[in-house]
């Protein structure tokens, strides 16, 4: 009888005053079998059911009930999760504890996982370590002791064996070489030693000999603290990057920078607003990580930079560094560098050039608009790849993080996203659920279990002080988890980091390999992790294309679970954990997220913001990719699973059309170019100079200023006397 009462609170009542439509007889054989009921559960003391009124609306509720019932007891792996039900035999007083939400399954209407068919792949590697030491070498021997005991380094690496003997000489070098093979101190070392070999000592006041530009800040804190570690203290280096006070930046350049280290977007607005920098003594000008600088429209930054220093200065050593050649590369080495030896260890392992006697023998330089069709990696960095339903993207990385920081030792983890947004949410998201997910540690479990996760996150779109700070704090630390943008994938050598999760896939080939250049640094040991979706499982042919060679890990390390068309990876917490045990695991995660984003209306659009920001970001691939990353082939209902949103919101490009419709774009521009305009809006603010944002700050200022009042200027020019004549002639 109690089921009986239970299944009927889920009847639904038709409203009252509806039309009847039982003939006159059987309405009182209705209403008396009303009446025996209602006696029948007096006499019980139970309450009465409620009045069927309308027929439909009793042939519907009996459709339900017997919906629900088939549902309920189907089976044990399926449960109805109904605020109604769970309120039965239940107080007033606790009947608000019991209510239980319903949500979707993590583990219905997920694509099946296609079995990855790669062709055999022969990965290009290079040597990274020769047998020569930099004793061998004439260098100074304060330099060499500086190496040894500062850097802790005594043998060269293959790029710089080829390198430091081909630029003493003072030739022109374009160098490429692998992630992680020592790229910067095969610049470094040479610029010091001809700075210190100079006949007359120079001078702080001298200014800049050696100019060097890297394409974030990052890369150039690092290129000063540690490629210019040499013991010359009448050698004075410097560092201008966005986010800085350019007050204090032009007090450095008043008393004097020899070597100067810059992003090019601030270098170019000293060049336009400072008066004390000069270029009339450079002899080195180095293009470091040169593909990325001339990425994204950064090709003027350059060409102001080259007119300004060639104003001064016609004679010098220019050298260009990377990882990749593109053609834009190519370009810019044939513009800057004059009779260029072309130095990679590539092509040397290849066999296409044989050095003899140590000689560095000169290659013409690629053809223009011709890609290399591969990639040397790392010996030691074993590469992984997990086809994930889009559903179970945000519990598998969680989970992943969990299993790698919690249960091993001595863990750091960098996870790269696409966008600024995705980094902000995903790090408030794990910061405020998975730390408190952490239990006590069990016997038998290393110390480390107990340890509390620590998150980091990094991107363009942060001050100068914080990116510093989470820098410095990650470079020491042993453990940790950095969540960022491409803004770290690029000449950062972060100690110790262990595993590189890429949750998005990167746009080509060579972020790929650029992004787990920062584990497997210098011969050690690392690994990577490549998350994508069941539809974009080609993109592991493409990189296979490239000698890429990424496999699934083993079932060792992930348990899979396969059941009809439920087809997903998920890692577990032990390796004996069942289907059954790794699913409740799976949904309890889930549900922590959930509960965590609509705890609040600010939560929920701040995850809608993201999701938005995931959906243009993948907008953003380029042409050869689209077939792999289409935003037709993305199910929207389980992608907002991932941001913890129950449901798929509506209307999610609405601000962006309104956006264009505001301002809208010059219409005889074709469409091709903007979609590039696109991107480089999407991707330039990492590499900014940082100017921009004070700029539109007073811009603004000035428009809200009052019509009689002088409007200030974002940056000081000095104009002639005659042309303020003019002007107030003009305008009185």
């Amino acid at each position: 009888m109690a089921a009986a009462g239970g299944l009927l609170l889920h009847v639904t009542e038709a409203p009252a005053g509806g039309p009847g439509t039982l003939s006159g007889p059987r309405r009182a054989q209705a209403r008396r079998q009303a009446e025996a009921t209602k006696r029948k559960h007096q006499a019980s003391g139970e309450a009465p059911p409620a009045k069927r009124r309308n027929k439909a609306a009793f042939l519907l509720a009996k459709k339900a009930t017997a919906k629900e019932t088939q549902r309920t007891f189907k089976g044990k792996a399926q449960k109805t999760f109904s605020p109604r039900k769970s309120l039965v035999g239940v107080s007033d007083g606790t009947r608000e504890q019991k209510l239980c939400v319903r949500t979707s399954s993590l583990f219905k209407n997920n694509p099946e996982i296609p079995e990855l068919h790669r062709p055999v792949v022969k990965q290009v590697q290079e040597e990274v370590f020769t047998s020569e030491a930099f004793h061998e070498l004439d260098l100074h021997p304060h330099l060499i002791s500086t190496i040894n005991t500062v850097l802790n380094m005594t043998s060269m690496t293959s790029v710089q064996k080829q390198s430091i003997p081909a630029l003493l000489e003072g030739r022109d070098a374009l160098v490429r070489s692998q992630t992680g093979s020592g790229k910067t101190l095969a610049y470094c070392i040479p610029v010091v030693q001809t700075l210190q070999a100079m006949k007359s000592k120079i001078q702080r006041s001298d200014g800049p000999y050696a100019l060097v530009l890297v394409p974030t800040r990052e890369v150039s804190c690092l290129t000063f603290r540690w490629g210019f570690k040499q013991p010359f203290t009448w050698i004075v280096p410097g560092v201008l990057m966005g986010g800085e006070r350019r007050k204090s930046e032009k007090a450095r350049l008043r008393k004097g920078i020899n070597i100067l280290i810059s992003t090019p977007g601030r270098l170019v607005d000293h060049i336009k607003s400072t008066k004390n920098i000069h270029f009339r003594r450079i002899r080195w000008l180095i293009l470091d990580e040169a593909d990325r600088i001339l990425d994204l429209g950064f090709e003027k930054d350059i060409t102001v930079i080259l007119n300004a220093v060639n104003a001064e200065c016609q004679k010098r050593q220019n050298v260009l560094l990377s990882a990749t050649l593109t053609e834009g590369v190519t370009r810019l080495a044939d513009i800057s560098l004059l009779n260029p030896v072309r130095i990679s260890v590539l092509d040397e392992h290849r066999g296409q050039s044989e050095p003899q006697g140590g000689a560095v023998l000169e290659a013409s330089p690629l053809p223009a608009g011709s890609e290399p069709d591969s990639f040397a990696i790392p010996e030691s960095l074993h590469q992984h790849v997990a086809l994930v339903p889009s559903k179970l993207r945000l519990v598998s990385l969680a989970a992943f993080i969990l299993q790698k920081c919690k249960f091993e030792k001595d863990q750091k983890m960098i996870v790269f996203f696409s966008s600024c947004e995705l980094v902000e949410f995903h790090y408030h998201l794990f910061l405020h659920t998975l730390p408190s997910r952490l239990g006590a540690p069990a016997s038998g479990q290393p110390p480390s279990a107990s340890t509390r996760l620590k998150f980091l996150r990094l991107h363009g779109n942060m001050e100068q002080e914080e990116r510093t700070a989470v820098f410095q704090e990650f470079s020491h630390s042993k453990t940790g988890v950095l969540l960022c943008t491409d803004v770290a994938a690029r000449g950062l050598d972060l100690p110790q980091v262990t595993w590189i999760v890429q949750y998005n896939a990167p746009s080509s080939p060579a972020e790929y390999i650029h992004r787990i250049g920062r584990t497997a640094r210098i011969g050690c040991h690392g690994s990577s992790l490549l998350i994508l979706a069941p539809s974009e499982a080609e993109y592991v042919n493409s990189l296979a294309s490239h000698k890429i060679k990424v496999s699934q890990p083993g079932r060792e390390r992930i348990s899979h679970v396969r059941h009809r068309n439920e087809c997903f990876v998920m890692f577990s917490k032990s390796r004996a954990a069942g289907p059954q045990e790794i699913r409740e695991r799976a949904t309890v995660l889930q549900t922590v997220f959930e509960d965590y984003v609509h705890s609040s209306e600010s939560r929920v659009s701040w995850a809608k913001k993201a999701l938005q920001a995931f959906i243009r970001a993948y907008a953003t691939y380029p042409r050869e990719l689209k077939p792999i990353f289409h935003v037709r082939s993305l199910h929207l209902g389980h992608v907002a699973k991932s941001f913890g949103l129950r449901d798929a919101p509506q209307n999610l490009g609405v601000a962006v059309v309104k956006r264009r419709k505001a301002n809208p774009s010059r219409p005889d521009l074709p469409k091709k170019t903007r979609s590039k305009h696109c991107l480089a809006e999407i991707l330039r603010s990492e590499y900014s100079s940082g100017m921009e944002a004070r700029v539109a700050k007073v811009k603004k200022q000035n428009k809200q200023a009052e019509p009689g009042s002088q409007p200030r200027s974002a940056v000081c020019h000095r104009r002639p006397a005659s042309a303020v004549g003019k002007t107030k002639k003009r305008f009185p």
